[in-house]
C-alpha cells in the first residue's frame, strides 16, 4: 500500500473524531444524552452511562454527521467496536434472547 495514501486515512480519521467532539458539546447531543436509553440494546442507563457511537465506524468510512452518530451504552460501544450494523445484527439478537430469558 502507498504510504501517502495510509496517512490520508488516518488524517481523514483525527478530522472525523475531531468533528464527533465538537458534536458532543453540542445541545442537539445533550439532548440525544437526556433520553438516556442506549440505542443499540434499548437499555436505559442514564445520560451519564451513555457514549457515542458512529452507526458507521470512522475507521470504515463513516462520518461524524448527526445522521451517523447515536448513544449507547458503554457496554454495547464496546461490544460493537468497528461492526457495521448487518454484521451487529447477531449480538443484538443474542442480547434480546438473553434478556427474554429473564
Amino acid at each position: 500500500m502507498d504510504p501517502s495514501l495510509l496517512y490520508l486515512e488516518e488524517e481523514e480519521i483525527r478530522r472525523e473524531r475531531r468533528k464527533a467532539r465538537a458534536l458532543r458539546a453540542s445541545p442537539w447531543w445533550q439532548r440525544r444524552l437526556a433520553k438516556g436509553v442506549c440505542h443499540w440494546c434499548g437499555c436505559a442507563v442514564g445520560a451519564a452511562g451513555l457514549t457515542m457511537d458512529h452507526i458507521v465506524p470512522v475507521a470504515r468510512g463513516g462520518k461524524s454527521v448527526k445522521g451517523n452518530l447515536v448513544p449507547c451504552c458503554k457496554e454495547c460501544n464496546s461490544a460493537k467496536k468497528g461492526l457495521l450494523p448487518m454484521e451487529w445484527e447477531g449480538y443484538l439478537e443474542r442480547c434480546k434472547a438473553d434478556s427474554s430469558l429473564d
